[in-house]
This record gives structure tokens, C-alpha cells and sequence, in this order.
């Protein structure tokens, strides 16, 4: 039997991933094409059907008639395989043809293989749309460089749909943190602590919208003489004192409004600051104990500062939520008795105004908001990695 050198036989195993990274990237190519295409499927689908020799049926979806249904589906279809085998074999095929180069150049870009897709994902759908939005805002609604967009923030509309914004960051983000730190202390001692948790933690579970709708019920009022379906307000009426409409009074909206997003964002305070309560040295909580510090100041003194980080970490994300709340305005009363938000604002201008650079200047305003409350945070988790 002839032995053949292992040099004769041709390496084609190795040209196969590149292949199929090729025809993967053709293939993700072309589909991306279709999926941006408002027409994309109907024309694909008519282009089937012209190589199956139909061409009555590909001029009727031309025409915007035909099988719409079997359109949908196709374009689904391009939509799972571009997303999930699309996306797998370029992987692998891009893989393969950095593994075919050098050590030196196959360990600089295979890491960009895998992290470049993500990036241009970043890229395309976060700093694409952030720059234009900036470059947006100072233009008007004719196409005309302007700076009023940001000029008409200092008008006084303007200064109390701020002033509402201020108030929602200390009072919001303030009470949630402060109810949150409460309850994890409370129900770190007491004896069904999961289930109390769990009944604390269950809003968070709850949409911004579906909460509204809730306690849309919980505020609803109805005229004098009329019977009160709200259970705050029959309350009021029933212990003998008059309806209160919370939505139209100003600036008790403002508060009402305010006590949904606590109502909801306690519950991951309480969570996060729970378990870092029960990070705190127990050496430390003996040491003070023996010092003589009650339950008072060995919670205020001594646990509260082991946990500042968390505590830090838990108020820069809910302020970031509560700088860009707009749900909860837009469904209980839609900004329209004084308690209306830069987030909503922008909704309107965008939307009904059809404002454009107006809403990307607002826009604008509400990420220079959220920049500095990012830093914080992002300083604070370094300042607790060196600390580890």
C-alpha cells in the first residue's frame, strides 16, 4: 500500500472558515441591505418569484398588493438569519482567516475580530445618532443655522420644566435611597427577611407605565357628590374631607408623581444596600458595641460609612433614571398643569411641534445632565477598586 508524505495531500480544511466568512459577510451584507429597505422584502420575494418564472406575482408585490403575509415572513426570516447564523459564521470565518496569518499579526487582530462588531454596533446606534442630535440642535425648522433652540431655554417655561427636573433629582433619587437604606437596615433583623424583601423589591418588576396606570386608580378623582373611585381620595372622603384632584394641582402633581418612581426604585435601593450591609465587617460592629454605640449610632456612625460606595452607587443610577423620567409624566397627566420635564418636552417637540432642532437641543441639555452624574459614579467604582 503507497504511503503518501503528509506535505502531497492539500490543506483544504484551512481554506474553509475563510470561505465561510466570505460568503457570511456577503451574506450579512446583503441582508442588512433587505432589513433597511422599507420595500426590501416585497422586492426580494418578487425576485424569487421572477427565477420560479411568476412574474404576475412579482409586479403585484412591485405594486405594493400581492402576498404580503409571505413578505413578513421572509423578512423575518433575513432578520433571524442575518442576526444569529449570519453573524456565527462571520465570526468563524473572520476567525479563520486571522488564524491563517503570522503569530505576531494573528494575536494584534484577532482580539478586533471579535470586539469590532460590537463597536461598530456602538458606533452606528449610540455616537452616530449622539453627534447628529448635537449637530441638530442648531438648526431650525426651515434648515437654518440658529442658536435660538438653546436660547429659548431661558425663557421661563423653560426654567420651571427645570426647576421640575431638580426637584424629581433630590426628591426622587433622595427619598429612594433614604427608604432603601431604612428598609435594609430594618429587615436585616427581622425573622421572615426574604419575604419581607420580596414584597418591597415586587414593584420593580412593574413598567413606568403599568405603575402610572396603577396609581393613575389610587389618584383618580372624581366632582364633589360623585362617588370617589380613587381609594386615596374615597379615603379623604369617607374619614368626612373633599376630593383632591392630585393631578391638576400644582405642585402636588409634581409630589404625586414623585411618590410612583420611589414607590418603584425603593425596592432596588433596599437590594443593593442590603447586601452591602451584610458586607460590613462584624469585627468592626463588635468593636463598636463594646464602645458603648446603640443601634442608632452603630447604624449612622459606623455602617453608613462602611457602605458610602454603594450608597454613592445606588443615587447615581437613580438619579441618571430620574433625570430622564418622562413615562410616568407622560401617561398621569402629560405635562400640561406645570409639571411638565425636559424629557417630555422633548417628546413634544419632536412629535406634535415637529420641531426638530428644539428637541435635539433638549436632548443635548439632558446628556450634559447625566455627564456629571456619570463621573461621579464612574469615580467612585474606581476609588472601590483600589480600596479592594
Amino acid at each position: 500500500m503507497a504511503v503518501f508524505p503528509r506535505s502531497v495531500k492539500a490543506p483544504t480544511s484551512r481554506f474553509i472558515l475563510p470561505i465561510l466568512g466570505l460568503v457570511a459577510l456577503a451574506l450579512c451584507v446583503g441582508g442588512i441591505l433587505v432589513l433597511i429597505d422599507h420595500h426590501g422584502a416585497e422586492n426580494l420575494l418578487a425576485s424569487i418569484y421572477d427565477a420560479l418564472g411568476n412574474s404576475s406575482g412579482a409586479q403585484a408585490l412591485r405594486n405594493g398588493q400581492g402576498d404580503q403575509l409571505i413578505a413578513k415572513l421572509v423578512l423575518m426570516a433575513v432578520a433571524l438569519g442575518v442576526g444569529v447564523g449570519g453573524i456565527w459564521l462571520l465570526f468563524l470565518g473572520l476567525g479563520g482567516l486571522a488564524g491563517m496569518l503570522r503569530p505576531a499579526w494573528r494575536d494584534r487582530i484577532l482580539p478586533w475580530v471579535f470586539v469590532g462588531p460590537a463597536l461598530i454596533l456602538l458606533a452606528t446606534y449610540l455616537l452616530y445618532p449622539g453627534i447628529a442630535t448635537f449637530a441638530r440642535s442648531f438648526f431650525d425648522s426651515k434648515g437654518a443655522f440658529t442658536f435660538d433652540n438653546y436660547a429659548v431655554m431661558t425663557s421661563s417655561d423653560f426654567v420651571e420644566i427645570l426647576r421640575n427636573n431638580v426637584i424629581w433629582l433630590i426628591v426622587a433619587a433622595g427619598g429612594s435611597v433614604i427608604l432603601g437604606l431604612v428598609f435594609a437596615g430594618l429587615f436585616d433583623r427581622v425573622r421572615r427577611e426574604a419575604l419581607a424583601k420580596t414584597l418591597v423589591f415586587l414593584p420593580l418588576a412593574i413598567s413606568l407605565i403599568g405603575a402610572s396606570v396603577i396609581w393613575g386608580f389610587m389618584y383618580a378623582w372624581e366632582p364633589a357628590g360623585q362617588p370617589q373611585i380613587g381609594l386615596l381620595n374615597a379615603a379623604v372622603v369617607a374619614a368626612g374631607g373633599q376630593a383632591i384632584p392630585f393631578f391638576t394641582t400644582n405642585p402636588l402633581n409634581i409630589m404625586a408623581e414623585i411618590v410612583i418612581m420611589i414607590w418603584l426604585e425603593t425596592g432596588f435601593a433596599m437590594v443593593v444596600l442590603s447586601a452591602a450591609i451584610k458586607g460590613v465587617s462584624t469585627e468592626i460592629i463588635e468593636a463598636a458595641r463594646l464602645d458603648g454605640a446603640n443601634e442608632r449610632q452603630l447604624f449612622l456612625r459606623v455602617i453608613v460609612p462602611a457602605i458610602r460606595g454603594s450608597i454613592v452607587t445606588v443615587t447615581t443610577t437613580i438619579a441618571i433614571v430620574t433625570l430622564k423620567i418622562f413615562d410616568i409624566i407622560y401617561v398621569t397627566t402629560g405635562g400640561r398643569f406645570g409639571d411638565d420635564v425636559v424629557a417630555n418636552r422633548m417628546f413634544h417637540e419632536m412629535f406634535q411641534f415637529f420641531n426638530d432642532g428644539r428637541a435635539s437641543a433638549l436632548a443635548t441639555l439632558l446628556f450634559l445632565a447625566v455627564l456629571p452624574v456619570m463621573y461621579i459614579n464612574l469615580r467612585n467604582f474606581r476609588r472601590q477598586q483600589r480600596d479592594l
